[in-house]
């Protein structure tokens, strides 16, 4: 039997609320335990501080697989592992085999309807909500309704006739305010089943509409000085303020449906399936697929589904599903959802996939960087809507300083990484005072007549640094060169981070979080760091070159012999005497020296 490795099929496990799972070595399901934190309470299982009991200890031995599924909050946790653990049972469970249940709100069949709460669901036409993890949750919300809606308790029957033969006496809650006598006609069937039916938009899941009442219940309690009673609804308010609606669990009446979403790439595909039964759900998996062939989402989903449901047996006759799924069976209705609790179900289920596949294929490219390498450029060539992968990109960026000392820096990825040894710096020669334009032609113009010239391969992509004005010098010099059709160009503008092509009047805005446009900003911030670096060394000895020149002795070509020799203006001020006699006759370092030092002397 091979060894477990725990450590690694923890960390494989997400900080989020959820259910888990424990198999054996026969596939066999053992425990089903939920946790407001998946993978701080599945590693504490592992944790050797920890004092666990012998039952613990035989468990945790026995385990060789570890599966979850997250969900959107803790009561949806607890939820989901009462369902799991009535349908499976499994064998470490079974101190929760018993008759407990979670209780449901039902809307009694029968004329003028009690609302009341019930841990038995029976067959009747009756309508159940729940089930409620939270027993104060579902109290809360059962004085609300009786406070905001004065219903009858009591299981008379009242029928028409009985009411008409005058069979029923209002009681004490008539007395008192807590119902408005439907037994004796002093309420009409029209009015009470208006507030039928207002309460159940609330059961449904609309909070908001339970908080509004709550707070005007609040200020009429206010307004009667009654502060007693406004601090009790008070503190009531506040739990229903940290209750979320979004639930895995909705309305009984939604019953044996499947629900299925997928997530795929060039090479993988990933579907997750959940099953649900009155509202809960009871079946949970996430199945990869390899891709052999090209095949479609709508392909592979059809697979999927009747993969599922022939392993867990399904009768249901609705599927949910992310888009529309052709398939010749006339039994089986498919819905693509909108909104609503089923529009719940699918979000969760596509939550649920999507986590999935990332957590794969952050495994695949850790074994395999080179994975991601061509996610990244399969990615980009999508995005940009380029024929060919580009392995090899170049950005230009200008600086220059009041029209001065102009230059161009060109910086060079491959395979979304730097290439640091291709990285140029260009001395534009040909433009006089700060013209940007000018500027960008001359250095795209230079950089690629070179490479032609070497016979060196282009670049698949050219990214400029610039909007539209720079975006077109370039295009120009391309144009000259006969390779505006061999390779495209596009400029990117700081502003709003947005793309520009060629001839397109609009530009391409991409969503924000994208690898694709977080390589161009990289590139782009990349050449610009080149670029203010060489830029600063020119100007710092264009300056240093000048002043030079002005010292005694020391004319244009001996000023450049320094900077040729030292390098950079520092080191020609930090320099020995010695240091400078190789360079300078003994009249010339003397000069220097001297008027370095007078430069130093404090005022």
């Amino acid at each position: 039997m091979s060894a477990f490795d725990h450590k690694k099929a923890v960390s494989d496990i997400p900080h989020k609320p959820g259910v888990y799972q424990f198999w054996d070595s026969e596939g066999i399901l053992i425990y089903i335990g939920k946790a407001k934190d998946l993978r701080n309470r599945v590693g504490s299982y592992f944790n050797k501080d920890n004092q666990m009991n012998g039952k613990t200890r035989v468990l945790v031995s026995k385990i060789r697989k570890i599966s979850f599924t997250i969900v959107d909050t803790e009561i949806d946790a607890w939820l989901l592992e009462n369902s799991l653990i009535k349908k499976h049972q499994p064998r470490y469970n079974i101190m929760l085999k018993d008759d407990k249940t979670y209780p449901w709100i039902i809307i009694k069949k029968e004329a003028f309807p009690r609302v009341y709460w019930t841990r038995k669901m029976i067959k009747d036409g009756s309508t159940y909500f729940g089930p409620y993890a939270s027993v104060g949750m579902m109290h809360t919300i059962l004085d609300l309704i009786k406070e905001t809606y004065p219903l009858r308790t009591c299981n008379l029957p009242l029928t028409d006739k009985n009411i008409s033969d005058g069979k029923f006496k209002v009681c004490l809650e008539y007395q008192i305010g807590n119902c408005k006598g439907p037994c004796q006609a002093y309420q009409a069937h029209e009015d009470y089943d208006n507030s039928i039916e207002e309460i159940k938009d609330i059961l449904n899941g609309k909070i908001g509409n339970v908080i509004r009442d709550v707070k005007q219940v609040i200020k009429n309690a206010v307004d009667q000085l009654n502060f007693e009673y406004a601090h009790q609804y008070q503190l009531k308010l506040q739990v229903l303020e940290k209750y979320q609606s979004k639930s895995t669990v909705v309305n009984s009446a939604i019953t044996n449906i499947d629900v299925v979403s997928i997530a795929s790439d060039e090479r993988y595909a990933f579907v997750n399936y959940l099953k649900v039964m009155n509202g809960s759900i009871i079946q949970t998996q996430t199945i990869e697929i390899k891709k052999r062939l090209d095949e479609t989402d709508e392909e592979l989903l059809t697979i999927a589904i009747t993969e599922f449901r022939t392993k867990f047996h399904s009768t249901s006759k609705e599927i949910i599903v992310p888009f529309d799924i052709v398939l010749l069976d006339t039994n089986l209705k498919f819905t693509v959802p909108k909104l609503g609790e089923k529009k719940k179900l699918l979000e969760l289920s596509q939550k649920n996939v999507l986590f999935f596949k990332k957590e794969k294929l952050n495994q695949y490219e850790k074994l395999n960087p080179d994975l991601r390498t061509d996610r990244i450029l399969s990615q980009m060539q999508k995005d940009l809507r380029l024929t060919q992968l580009p392995k090899h990109i170049e950005c230009f960026d200008n600086s220059n300083f009041q029209g001065k000392y102009p230059v161009s820096a060109i910086v060079v990825f491959k395979d979304a990484k730097p290439s640091k040894k291709d990285y140029r710096h260009f001395n534009v020669k040909t433009v006089e005072g700060p013209n940007d334009f000018a500027t960008m032609e001359e250095a795209v113009y230079r950089r690629y007549k070179r490479m032609l010239e070497e016979e060196n391969t282009l670049p698949q992509l050219i990214i400029i640094d610039g909007g539209k004005g720079q975006l077109s010098s370039a295009l120009t010099s391309l144009k000259k060169l006969g390779i505006d059709k061999k390779v495209t160009v596009i400029g990117i503008a700081k502003r709003l981070e947005e793309l520009y092509y060629p001839g397109d009047s609009f530009p391409l805005y991409l969503d924000k979080k994208s690898e694709t446009l977080k390589v161009i900003q990289q590139l782009r911030d990349e050449a610009h760091r080149f670029g203010i670096t060489f830029h600063r060394k020119k100007r710092d000895q264009g300056t240093l070159k000048t002043e030079l020149e002005q010292i005694e002795g020391i004319g244009k070509t001996t000023a450049d012999k320094l900077l040729r020799h030292f390098k950079s203006v520092k080191k020609i001020k930090e320099a020995s005497e010695a240091e400078l006699a190789e360079v300078l006759n003994k009249a010339q370092t003397q000069k220097l020296l001297s008027y370095f030092t007078k430069q130093n002397a404090p005022m």
